[in-house]
């Protein structure tokens, strides 16, 4: 073989190599970018839960110590929506019930779900733009669930939810216009949304795979029903506090109560 024919055989081989890595390359790629952007998990091969053995956690998340000053929100660049409040409005990072009680707290529970399959709601869970306020202020739902965010003020709002572990989107809602629909493909809690336009409107987010979770009213009760026997964390998060963890055992029939406490000294 002389050596022009060499050199053109070698040429050949390193082509049809490149073109082999080129495209496992691009394969890779593709495939991490759509594990990344994801779809709504679903454990659609699992089982449901067995109610005649399912457990339950209740209890309370509580306050102990001195809390924040609450701040006044001036709303006057903004009549439409000042109009609305008969009395000044302030922030909502702590609001405490009668008894000591934390409101706007997600309280969930942790563990190994892999083998359950839960029915994702087909009602949205809704947020509404009213006052130049989120309302409610922390609402929460599973993957695949639909969040349906709603403009009732005369002003404009911009949405802008600052997933880590979804994808994050900015859209800007006009009076009258459609509603925002978005779903989320990952657990996060919490998704911190805003208004880029009022700076002081916050809604935070939380996205579970599974149905056991609540957010607290002001009686800062949570109630987790039909659990599967098992071991789990039970978790409150709070925008300022951080998480209290306590690690718990559901036997089978079992109703547990738990008080998570969260206190003065745990803001982040």
């Amino acid at each position: 073989m002389t050596s022009s024919n060499c050199r053109a055989r070698f040429q050949s081989l390193f082509l049809g190599a490149a073109v082999m890595v080129l495209g496992i390359s691009i394969f890779g790629c593709s495939s991490n970018k759509e594990n990344s952007e994801g779809v709504p998990d679903s454990n659609s091969g699992g089982r449901p839960v067995d109610e005649s053995v399912a457990g339950s956690v209740t209890g309370a998340v509580k306050f102990e110590g001195t809390p924040p000053k609450v701040r006044t929100i001036n709303m006057a660049s903004v009549p439409s929506c000042n109009s609305q409040h008969t009395s000044p409005v302030t922030t909502e990072d702590v609001v405490l019930g009668d008894q000591g009680t934390l409101q706007n707290v997600v309280v969930y529970l942790k563990g190994d779900f892999s083998q359950y399959s839960f029915p994702r709601s087909a009602a949205p869970v809704k947020v509404d733009q009213k006052g130049c306020l989120y309302t409610p202020h922390v609402a929460a739902l599973m993957t695949g669930e639909t969040l349906q965010v709603t403009n009732s003020d005369l002003a404009t709002h911009n949405v802008n939810a600052m997933a880590k572990n979804n994808r994050p989107w900015n859209e800007s809602e006009a009076p009258g216009t459609a509603t925002i629909n978005q779903q989320f493909a990952r657990e996060e809690v919490a998704i911190r949304v805003k208004c880029n336009v009022h700076t002081w409107m916050k809604l935070y987010v939380a996205v579970l795979r599974h149905p056991y979770f609540q957010v607290t009213g002001k009686d800062g009760s949570f109630a987790l029903k039909n659990v599967p026997p098992g071991k789990y964390t039970l978790i409150a998060w709070h925008e300022l506090y951080g998480t209290r963890e306590q690690e718990i055992t559901i036997d089978p029939k079992q109703e547990r109560s738990v008080t998570l406490t969260f206190t003065g000294r745990d803001r982040q």
